[in-house]
């Protein structure tokens, strides 16, 4: 019988990161569980199938945070076989009006936090290994209101095919999937969930613009980052798969 795997997901109380933490634990990996809200993570694992998983709760921008969760992985896993990193956060801001510090906070968080975990789970990772972040559509388009989101998930794109460069002599693959609208909490913007909206249905469901004519589900998202680490992927490497259900295909 082969040896578990064992995968650090981020973003893993809520969403597409707490979906892709059910995934590979159901697929028979041990899963660190890391977040910012330690009762919703305990609360996951209290959920998930048996094994050996960890719980490391904090923001992962603060390099503390990620220090603590490389000792705890070293101490009771000794590898990271797979890095899902899915921890996001979107805020409505003004380009020009909002306090930098405001704006900046997004990418401290998305862009800085990707890197400073990605930097703490890389040493305890054997060749071979697989990282996958969670990008989005916007990191190649903007929409008002969305620019500290935007252009930190357009520099994660860049992240991920630098990361892959780096890492190709070890065999680590890296890659980056971007989903579409997906039906998450963070569809909820200013108290509004954007995918019950008569904008939405008349764009989207009546309309012409997204082909599948509806949102996507957090679990069809953990199924492409599944994919992603498994063995199969062996000669992709530094892309951004997007998975929209059509969205940018059509105008």
């Amino acid at each position: 019988m082969s040896e578990r795997l064992k995968a650090v997901v981020s973003g893993a109380s809520s969403g597409i990161g707490r979906a892709t933490a059910i995934r590979f634990a159901a697929e028979g990996c041990d899963v660190c569980l890391q977040a910012r809200r330690e009762g919703l993570l305990h609360e996951l694992l209290a959920e998930l199938p048996p094994g050996d998983h960890l719980v490391c709760a904090g923001d992962y921008s603060d390099p503390a945070v990620c220090e603590r969760l490389a000792a705890l992985v070293r101490e009771r896993w000794g590898r990271v076989d797979v890095l899902a990193g899915i921890a996001g956060v979107y805020r409505t801001v003004s380009l020009l009006d909002t306090p930098y510090e405001e704006w900046r906070a997004v990418m401290d968080l998305m862009l800085d936090g990707a890197l400073r975990l990605t930097r703490a789970v890389v040493p305890l990772m054997p060749d071979g290994g697989r990282i996958v972040h969670c990008g989005s559509i916007l990191g190649e388009r903007v929409e008002v209101g969305s620019s500290a989101y935007a252009v930190s998930k357009g520099a994660l794109n860049q992240l991920c095919r630098a990361l892959a460069l780096e890492l190709a002599p070890r065999g680590i693959i890296v890659n980056c999937v971007a989903p579409g609208f997906v039906d998450t909490p963070m569809s909820v913007v200013n108290g509004v969930n954007e995918l019950q909206t008569d904008w939405f249905r008349q764009n989207y469901v009546d309309g012409h613009h997204l082909p599948l004519r509806r949102a996507g589900r957090p679990e069809e998202i953990a199924g492409v980052i599944w994919f992603l680490s498994g063995p199969d992927v062996s000669y992709l490497t530094g892309q951004v798969i997007t998975v929209d259900g059509g969205l940018t295909i059509t105008f």
